[in-house]
């Protein structure tokens, strides 16, 4: 039995995740990027931006413990302020490995690149929030894990792509490092508002998770259409 929830759990973690992968790859009608880079990137994403996290998170939080004593504001910092600096931090890494770096060659390739090492992030992710889940009946980490395959995967799809996009212009662009700074910002103030919604019921429980997920389906809409104005530029 447990056997069968390991492979469940797996399945579920990995599988839409790697779907989206391939849905936003081929967002790019021309020049798709190959197989190879695209696998680094998720591969990053899951595994050394997962622990690189982890070790940064646990960091700020040991240094935010000593300045805030009520444990609802610790909560709410860690929510919103620690954990997507962190993440956002360094998911996009995976795009300064050399085997990525010579690929992005086209603006839209740092929104590829960038969305990819979020989705190996969010598989991860997926899978360590699955374990407890599975704790609470197969009915119910069935419906979590599905509210998490999507709106956690494409949360950190749409964030990461934003500092992708930033970098892919420096690099194209020749230009200084730190005009990726916006992007980052950018990702970080939209990874720190859907966790705000979804874990906080000011607005209620359903209400917030609902606001969430629409908030993550349009985030994508706009950076796939991204990908695809610029894919079409390149042709003209």
């Amino acid at each position: 039995m447990i056997n069968k929830e390991i492979i469940l759990l797996l399945i579920f973690a990995f599988l839409p995740a790697i779907i989206y992968v391939i849905w936003i790859r081929n967002t790019e009608k021309y020049n798709r990027e190959r197989w190879i880079p695209i696998f680094i990137c998720f591969l990053w994403g899951a595994s050394v931006a997962i622990i690189a996290s982890i070790i940064l998170e646990l960091f700020l939080e040991v240094s935010l413990v000593i300045s805030i004593n009520s444990e609802n504001l610790f909560g709410l910092s860690t929510a919103v302020v620690i954990a997507p600096f962190a993440e956002e931090l360094v998911k996009p890494f995976a795009l300064r490995t050399r085997i990525v770096k010579r690929e992005i060659k086209e603006l839209e390739d740092g929104l590829i690149y960038g969305a990819v090492a979020g989705l190996g992030f969010s598989a991860t992710e997926n899978l360590f929030y699955g374990f407890s889940f599975l704790s609470e009946g197969l009915f119910v980490f069935i419906i979590l894990i599905i509210l998490r395959s999507f709106g956690g995967c494409l949360l950190h799809a749409s964030a990461t792509a934003l500092t992708g996009y930033g970098y892919g212009k420096t690099i194209i662009g020749n230009k200084s490092k730190f005009r990726i700074l916006p992007f980052f910002l950018l990702a970080v103030f939209a990874h720190a508002f859907y966790n705000f919604l979804v874990s906080y019921d000011i607005f209620g429980t359903i209400s917030g998770l609902f606001l969430a997920l629409i908030f993550v389906a349009l985030f994508i809409h706009l950076i796939r259409n991204k990908i695809r104005k610029l894919d079409l530029s390149n042709t003209l």
